[in-house]
């Protein structure tokens, strides 16, 4: 079943330029030269009860202002959104109780109080039963380990430490669909995967839908079997993360550890991205020498101790998409 359903956003912007100086300031005042920036270009999408999407993009390629209107903080130009049988910026008040948002950067926790605070005051605002709010504000503080800090003071908490808080604070009333910017920003390696399984937890045992916007291609990989790829407000791909992954990849990266010193390797179709002593890293393009050439070629020239064979980044396949 779709919670979510676009159809032909659009979304314009008016904006005026001037020079530099104290001049052009003042002439600004009476003449203003006026450009429009076409921010969503007709896009188009839907999104399924219980997905994880994963919707991103360049900076400035719509995905913030995309997200605004469907959250319901942005008006569009043109176009039908419709979210879980809300219009987001007509029916707000209704539909805030259904949703929860997490931006990076944006205040969520109040700052001067810990979080349990904020927490509490959230309670109240969405009348959360309190045996219901205990039971969920315990699973979530054992899930993220946030018991050691949710009594300070939210302005002496790290980014890290703050993200975590915030999440919690916007899942607390159990909304039926979430948006995450940058979920994971400023958390170490341990509080990524704390995070992630949060999600994934939280997405399997209530059915919640994410749609998670980063630049973070380990938080796609991870979480997202779906992603929608936006560029200059236009949707450039919309589809299965593995299948995207087959289609775009034609080569591999080997990374070879050698018993001695070597620093040569010519071969056609073969390109060496880093060399150490006594290893190196090639990438193989798969279209110009198959792998099995390659690994005879290190047999018969090479004395190595272990080899690997993965695929390029996700960040390369997604750079070429935007490059296309």
């Amino acid at each position: 079943m779709a919670i979510i359903k676009i159809k032909n956003l659009r979304k314009v912007y008016k904006t005026h330029k001037r020079e530099a100086g104290l001049f052009n300031a003042v002439k600004s005042l009476f003449v203003r030269h006026y450009e429009t920036k076409h921010a969503l270009k007709g896009i188009s999408f839907e999104v399924q009860k219980g997905e994880i999407v994963g919707f991103i993009g360049p900076n400035g390629a719509g995905k913030s202002t995309t997200i605004k209107v469907i959250s319901g903080v942005l008006f569009p130009t043109e176009g039908e959104v419709n979210v879980l049988g809300f219009t987001p910026w007509k029916d707000r008040v209704k539909y805030v109780e259904n949703i929860g948002v997490v931006f990076g950067q944006k205040p969520q926790l109040v700052w001067d109080l810990p979080p349990i605070d904020s927490y509490h005051l959230n309670k109240d605002i969405y009348g959360i039963p309190e045996k219901v709010f205990n039971k969920r504000l315990n699973y979530m503080i054992k899930l993220l380990d946030i018991g050691d800090f949710i009594k300070t003071p939210a302005r002496d908490l790290s980014l890290g430490e703050r993200m975590k808080c915030k999440l919690v604070a916007a899942m607390l009333h159990n909304p039926k669909l979430v948006f995450l910017d940058e979920p994971t920003i400023g958390l170490d390696v341990i509080a990524k995967d704390k995070l992630r399984d949060f999600i994934k937890d939280t997405n399997k045992r209530y059915g919640t839908t994410f749609i998670i916007t980063t630049h973070d291609m380990q938080d796609i990989e991870r979480l997202c079997k779906r992603i929608i790829i936006i560029n200059h407000g236009e949707i450039v791909y919309d589809g299965n993360l593995k299948h995207i992954k087959s289609k775009a990849l034609s080569s591999k990266v080997l990374d070879v550890k050698l018993l001695e010193s070597k620093d040569h390797f010519k071969l056609k179709g073969c390109r060496v991205l880093k060399v150490g002593k006594y290893g190196m890293k090639i990438k193989v393009d798969t279209n110009v020498t198959s792998i099995k050439k390659v690994m005879d070629y290190l047999v018969d020239n090479y004395d190595f101790a272990d080899l690997t064979i993965s695929d390029p980044p996700i960040e390369e396949i997604i750079k070429k998409i935007y490059e296309k």
